[in-house]
């Protein structure tokens, strides 16, 4: 028996769904338009294919940008060989023993959608040394069920074409956990939407720029430009953090739980989280009693790392929810994460007004 979705389970299915590897972001940003427009005054794009939504609160306000990233990590095609196997190129970061026996999906030049395998050996004909080497990323390929380079090419498979993860949105028997591919970050455009509908009838003093920005697991290339169109006084990234609440990870590597709270992050690799925005969601959290937790996470970073570098500087903070399993083909969060950070951020917006921000820049 399917279950039946809520409203925003439904949403989150659609993002979760869209294949949209870096480059080729276009089912995500669809399904994000088509969810902010209610909720927006103005919508547009940039020229990489950010989406922009526009809600004024007021005019002669700061101007606050939130941005979650359409992007997911997954592959592109780049050879067939002479008996139909699709060579392919890493597009962000992955971990290889995640891969082996994973089911993806090929968008082709035909705008058709071809399922393949990554293929692996049996165990059979491996010696003992070969099953305790990770096999390495350079050597895979994904098997179609073509029989030869021709039927490739009559499929309309080309190199250039996306291949995304392939899995099914899932809620889980504790119905608060949900497991899904692309979490990373269509998590971040899930809130960037929410905001944007919680603000509709409220009062801000300040214009809010909730935004879906592209190429972001390869190198937070959409934010600048995005950033650059905006001009934002105050920036947020709104990303997935690595949870630490699984056997073999210990607090030092990551200190955050599933369900305990959005992360507010204090450092990655591409920021220092800034100390007045830092301030102030910490003080909002506790004034509202929202659940929230610190992370620090030195081998990544996020759009905010972009954001902050904008024109001469925009005071930014990355604010996480603490996700299981991140580039791989299915992570798992918690509903009440994705709910409380929404609530934080829009009660931040609703204090962002001139005179703040300016002690924001100044103090």
């Amino acid at each position: 028996m399917t279950q039946q979705l809520d409203e925003t389970l439904m949403m989150l299915k659609q993002l979760t769904d869209a294949r949209a590897i870096a480059g080729n972001e276009k089912e995500s940003r669809d399904v994000m338009i088509e969810h902010m427009t209610p909720y927006a005054d103005e919508i547009q794009q940039d020229n990489l294919g950010a989406v922009i939504a526009k809600k004024v609160g007021d005019a002669n306000g700061p101007k606050i940008m939130i941005a979650g990233h359409l992007d997911e990590v997954g592959f592109m095609v780049t050879q067939i060989t002479d008996k139909g196997f699709v060579k392919f190129q890493t597009v962000g970061g992955w971990w290889g023993q995640v891969m082996l026996a994973q089911r993806v999906q090929i968008v082709t030049s035909k705008g058709e959608t071809i399922v393949g395998v990554i293929g692996s050996k049996p165990p059979h004909i491996l010696s003992k040394a070969q099953r305790e080497k990770t096999y390495e990323i350079k050597d895979m390929f994904i098997d179609i069920g073509a029989t030869s380079k021709e039927e490739v090419a009559e499929w309309g498979i080309r190199p250039g074409d996306m291949v995304a993860p392939y899995f099914e949105f899932t809620v889980m028997k504790n119905e608060k956990h949900l497991l899904a591919k692309a979490w990373d970050n269509r998590i971040g455009c899930a809130i960037a939407i929410e905001v944007l509908k919680q603000l509709k009838n409220t009062e801000h003093p300040n214009t809010v720029y909730s935004c879906g920005v592209v190429q972001e697991e390869v190198g937070l290339r959409g934010a600048k430009t995005a950033a650059h169109k905006i001009n934002p006084d105050i920036g947020f990234a709104v990303d997935v953090g690595i949870a630490g609440d699984t056997p073999g990870i210990s607090k030092q590597e990551a200190a955050s739980e599933i369900g305990k709270g959005p992360q507010i992050i204090v450092y990655d690799g591409s920021m220092v989280g800034h100390k007045g925005m830092r301030d102030l969601v910490v003080q909002t959290a506790e004034e509202n009693a929202i659940p929230y937790q610190y992370e620090a996470i030195p081998g990544g970073g996020t759009d905010a790392g972009s954001i902050h570098l904008t024109m001469n500087g925009v005071p930014s903070i990355s604010i996480g929810i603490a996700t299981r399993y991140i580039h791989s083909h299915a992570g798992i969060l918690h509903r009440d994460d994705f709910e409380n950070t929404v609530k934080l951020v829009v009660e931040v917006i609703k204090k962002l007004d001139a005179e703040t921000v300016q002690h924001i820049k100044f103090d």
